[in-house]
């Protein structure tokens, strides 16, 4: 894997190039899922109090974002992970999914969760999370296991199980 030098920030979502980046990615959610299965949030899902969102830019290039949802006190979810195309491959969406993990650590989360689509189209996603520490899982949260999608948790504290 090539990896670039990214500049991953805070994002308040305001900018064009985001809100485009946010649009391709609920248009990829809606191409690879069936319609009703999609849980992406839309920009003002990200802007809400309980989401924190980052971009990542290479060379004033935006190349990927990235959020994280607070559930609890001690627990967060992965959103709205997302790799222009250009950029695949070169260390994106380990970049941004370092922040999240380190961001879950810093507020004392005990666990990360996901929740991602099923097939190919989501298989360099998983194949992520997995390298990461993140763990196959059932349904948390007000999600319900379908035909198009797979959960995963990641433990950050120690001390509690993983379930």
């Amino acid at each position: 894997m090539q990896t670039v030098p990214l500049l991953i920030r805070l994002d308040d979502l305001s900018s064009p190039q985001v809100q485009a980046l946010v649009a391709e990615h609920l248009a990829g959610m809606q191409g690879n899922t069936p319609a009703g299965h999609v849980h992406a949030l839309a920009i003002d899902g990200l802007r809400a109090p309980e989401v924190t969102f980052w971009s990542a830019w290479f060379d004033g290039q935006l190349c990927g974002c990235g959020a994280l949802k607070a559930l609890s006190a001690v627990a967060g979810e992965v959103k709205s992970m997302r790799t222009r195309p250009a950029y695949l491959r070169k260390g994106v969406g380990q970049a941004v999914l370092d922040a999240i993990v380190q961001t879950g650590r810093e507020r004392g989360y005990e666990k990360l969760y996901l929740e991602t689509g099923t097939g190919q189209p989501f298989a360099a996603a998983h194949a992520l999370y997995l390298r990461n520490g993140f763990a196959w899982c059932g349904p948390f949260g007000h999600y319900q296991a379908t035909d198009f999608n797979v959960f995963m948790v990641m433990q950050l504290a120690t001390g509690s199980s993983v379930a």
